[in-house]
């Protein structure tokens, strides 16, 4: 009498389950992996840098609360602010208006700070589109894996547990990844695009500030300055 040969078990774990998987699904879940790594190397790119950023916010606000600060040299987006306000008050037109002359150098400290500005969204876009896009793509590899095994379960006529579960565990594994990437990216970005709007505002209302003291009468260091 033939002895029966159990059938070889199915390995459920994660790396298992991406092995086992039909190759159309292991291309979605290295795609979805990259993604997410993409993700999270922005992520605490854009957090070490919003860090320091949030610094020089402070170091503008006390640069512009203290004149004797203005004539010194400053470092990164509060340098560059202060250089194009500084740089706009020089080039005066005796005609024109003390509203005038504010409004024209606030609007070069703004073009300033806007530049800096759009640097650091860079990669935020990145984050926007993985957290939409992420789940429609790992339910695409669930999608085809779970076709997959009902066309394994046609051709075997064999529809018990032990047959249908490593399939349709397989093609699910496509989409939990894609949760994975989606999740950390929509609140990465929520929170980063938050954090960059405050930053903005804070620079914001430095620059009115420092515009209005820049647009009224000279002042002897500032004289000394437009004079070097």
């Amino acid at each position: 009498m033939n002895d029966i040969v159990p059938a070889t078990p199915h390995d459920l774990s994660f790396i298992g389950l991406f092995l086992q998987a039909d190759p159309i699904v292991k291309g979605v879940m290295i795609l979805l992996v990259l993604a997410s790594l993409g993700c999270w190397t922005i992520v605490v790119e854009k957090l070490l840098r919003f860090k320091s950023v949030r610094r020089q916010a402070r170091a503008f606000e006390m640069a512009v609360r203290s004149a004797d600060k203005l004539h010194k040299k400053l470092a990164g987006t509060t340098g560059r602010i202060v250089a194009a306000g500084q740089e706009a008050w020089r080039d005066q037109d005796p005609s024109e208006s003390r509203a005038e002359r504010r409004e024209r150098i606030e609007r070069a400290m703004r073009a300033a700070l806007s530049a800096d500005m759009r640097q650091l969204q860079v990669g935020l876009p990145f984050l926007a589109t993985t957290g939409s896009a992420a789940p429609f793509i790992g339910l695409f590899g669930t999608v085809w894996g779970i076709m997959n095994s009902f066309s394994a379960i046609a051709a075997s006529q064999d529809t018990s547990l032990s047959v249908v579960a490593p399939g349709i565990a397989e093609a699910l594994f496509a989409t939990a990844i894609g949760l994975v990437a989606a999740i950390p990216a929509v609140i990465a970005y929520n929170k980063l695009t938050t954090d960059l709007g405050r930053l903005q505002q804070s620079f914001a209302a430095g620059i009115t500030s420092l515009g209005d003291r820049l647009a009224r009468d000279r002042k002897p260091h500032l004289r000394a300055e437009a004079a070097e």
